[in-house]
């Protein structure tokens, strides 16, 4: 270890996206404490990227399909079972030739995904962290469903679910949601294991904050020592502590970034709504018409991504006609934009988001109000916070179809741009942008966490 370094942090992601980036965030706060950062990536997963963090070290270990993931696994059963497998000895390869090269790992912070990484921690004699990058009540409702306490998926749909640490009831449609397949049922399994070698961690990281969800966080932190280190967005967003740190540095896709803020610019302050579903949604192409007229009869100027894979799902013409009908100014559809720049530009006035995890930490981050529209996984659960805990959005519901209606979309949109409701909604959104910042700028409570977590490392180094 040289003298510049406290402690060496050897970082194991799930390999997405949306599991990297907060990662990596923490990665850079660490750094900023002069903790050095090693972040091991799959092989398949480095070849797809568009772009890398130049600031921090990565290292390839093996996920056992190297020309192609998980795509290449053809299951997510199958992909996870040999990742164990494989990882397991080429995470060990990885720490024997740091230890070689004298720059040697005291510490593992891995993502719960992945909880072979707690065996490969105590072989090495190594501390260990489990990073969750969902939310605590997200955790808690896995940790019943682990626990035998709550089965997922409900059977009553109108049922309503008491769990401890939870401050409201929650219904089956806000539980988290698996496709009803052996697949599913599988997928559903590791969200379980998560908490499988949990007793034997040293930490339990969470990306949120304190005030967010304080009532879980107290609930679960009496089961794991568990400490609130978020929200994990880049610095210049939040504190700006880390002058260099605008973006997450990690993309699968090139963004249109140009374009994109070129055209908010001669946008009216808080008029457009921004719609996005994150890197790996899919909707069926129903809900993609639906989509397209809700935004358009809204009469709201709107920036929509539209991923190159879904565009043919579009509407026939929907493109020409927006382009006729208004040159592009009413609305822009683009492959994929710098989503944490269009959050903050001023012209944003709404979010419509498929509730992911990391889009919900954005949104909230930077104060924007938001329309649901849940697809799967954690996101019901997300939106019913959105909604009803935290009450800086609406929710666009399905029909018994499955399918969100173009006349749904625009009455949500309204409500949140125009009504009275929408005030009450934005005056919320800027109280949690504060909380947001407070608890990561120095002296918050993720601060101190993050800082409890570093003279840890540095008396066991």
């Amino acid at each position: 270890m040289s003298t510049s370094h406290k402690a060496h942090c050897l970082i194991l992601p799930f390999q997405g996206q949306g599991h990297i980036n907060p990662m990596l965030q923490f990665s850079k706060r660490l750094q900023s404490k002069r903790v050095k950062i090693t972040i091991a990536l799959t092989k398949s997963f480095l070849k797809n990227m568009k772009e890398l963090p130049t600031s921090i070290s990565i290292e390839a270990i093996s996920d056992g399909y190297d020309d192609g993931g998980l795509h290449q696994a053809g299951t997510f059963v199958a992909y996870i079972t040999r990742f164990k497998e494989v990882g397991s000895d080429t995470l060990s390869q990885l720490i024997q030739k740091l230890a070689n090269s004298g720059c040697p790992v005291n510490c593992i912070v891995y993502d719960p995904f992945l909880p072979w990484a707690v065996e490969v921690a105590k072989n090495f004699g190594l501390i260990s962290a489990a990073f969750f990058t969902q939310n605590c009540a997200v955790d808690n409702i896995y940790y019943h469903v682990h626990k035998g306490v709550i089965k997922l998926t409900p059977t009553k749909n109108d049922e309503e679910i008491l769990i401890p640490g939870l401050s409201c009831t929650i219904e089956s449609s806000d539980v988290p949601t698996f496709v009803i397949s052996p697949e599913a049922e599988r997928i559903l399994q590791v969200m379980v294991n998560q908490f499988s070698n949990l007793d034997k961690v040293d930490w339990v990281l969470i990306n949120s904050f304190y005030e967010l969800e304080k009532q879980v966080i107290d609930w679960m932190s009496k089961i794991y020592p568990i400490k609130t280190i978020g929200p994990t967005i880049p610095s210049m967003y939040l504190d700006k502590r880390l002058h260099d740190d605008k973006e997450y540095g990690i993309s699968v896709f090139k963004p249109m970034t140009n374009e994109c803020l070129h055209w908010l610019n001669h946008q009216p302050i808080n008029s457009v709504v921004y719609a996005s579903f994150g890197s790996i949604t899919n909707l069926e192409a129903e809900q993609m018409e639906e989509l397209a007229w809700g935004l358009k009869n809204s009469n709201n100027n709107f920036l929509w991504v539209v991923r190159s894979t879904e565009e043919s799902k579009l509407p026939n013409n929907f493109l020409e006609e927006l382009k006729l009908t208004s040159g592009n100014n009413k609305g822009l559809v683009v492959p994929w934009c710098p989503q944490l720049q269009v959050l903050e530009h001023e012209s944003t006035g709404c979010f419509l988001t498929h509730c992911g995890r990391n889009s919900i930490l954005e949104a909230i981050s930077l104060g924007v109000p938001m329309v649901t529209m849940p697809q799967w996984a954690d996101q019901p659960t997300n939106a019913k916070l959105v909604k009803d805990v935290w009450e800086i959005g609406v929710r666009a519901k399905q029909n018994e179809k499955g399918i969100v209606r173009r006349e749904v979309i625009e009455e949500c949109i309204k409500l949140v741009m125009e009504e009275e409701k929408g005030k009450l909604i934005r005056e919320n959104a800027k109280k949690w942008k504060e909380m947001a910042r407070n608890d990561v700028d120095e002296g918050g409570s993720s601060d101190k966490n993050i800082e409890e977590f570093v003279s840890k490392l540095v008396t066991k180094s």
